[in-house]
């Protein structure tokens, strides 16, 4: 096979549909942060489940939840061009228009999260980020104390214990929101958002070749994660025993 040949084969395989249907939106630190942050709310559903044998592994989860949804906080800020909030949150009347054109079929797609999705998004670290933290400051004046209770007063503590119960039944609901929202779009809209989330890549008729990402800035999202676990160690460490913390 003469040079000529393998050129000529080489521009043939790019050009073959495989490789030009999609383009990529979603960075790497992205997709781990989905995909772990799935375990770790299935890792804390079974611990608690499980009983107080297994509370250490609960609290552990609760670091895990901590870290990821920190992360994507400041990821959201420093990230790459769709992970950044102010590139997929829109105000309200840009939402509405979205939801009217969703009865209607005529929305058109997005490159990232559509404005519906953006508030999932928000609502799902807001939620989660509390139930997680309320549960490290929680005490549940039985069994479970939370490493970080000692921060607090006892009826803070114990009001934390109570919000963390409560909160477990609305992420619930919104986990169960989430996922009707992807089987529809996969359903009516023809979009597979769960195979987006693994490969990080959309069709082409939904990124314009302007909104391509060509680098996940790994190396960042590791330092970030880092810095987070570090921080959150250092505070777990120093926090004061409940017999010994005066309020």
């Amino acid at each position: 096979m003469t040079t000529t040949d393998y050129v000529t084969r080489n521009e043939l395989a790019v050009e073959t549909p495989q490789h030009v249907q999609h383009r990529q939106v979603w960075d790497l630190p992205v997709r781990l942060f989905h995909w772990a942050l799935v375990a770790a709310i299935i890792s804390a559903f079974v611990t608690n489940r499980l009983g107080v044998a297994y509370f250490k592994y609960h609290v552990w989860t609760g670091y895990a939840v901590i870290i990821l949804v920190s992360f994507r906080i400041l990821w959201g800020i420093v990230g790459t061009r769709h992970a950044k909030f102010r590139q997929f949150v829109r105000g309200p009347a840009a939402t509405l228009r979205y939801a009217f054109g969703l009865l209607h079929g005529s929305t058109p797609p997005y490159p990232g999260h559509n404005p519906l999705g953006a508030y999932m998004v928000v609502m799902f670290l807001t939620a989660l980020g509390a139930q997680a933290a309320s549960g490290l400051f929680g005490d549940d004046d039985i069994f479970n104390t939370g490493p970080l209770a000692g921060y607090v007063d006892k009826h803070l503590s114990l009001q934390l214990t109570s919000l963390h119960r409560h909160l477990f039944y609305w992420v619930t609901i919104a986990i169960a929101v989430h996922i009707l929202a992807v089987i529809a779009h996969h359903v009516f809209k023809s979009e597979n958002l769960i195979l987006a989330m693994i490969t990080g890549r959309k069709p082409c008729h939904c990124v314009p070749e302007g909104e391509i990402i060509h680098s996940s800035r790994t190396w960042l999202a590791a330092l970030l994660v880092v810095a987070l676990a570090s921080a959150l160690r250092w505070i777990v460490a120093h926090a004061p025993d409940i017999a010994d913390a005066s309020f």
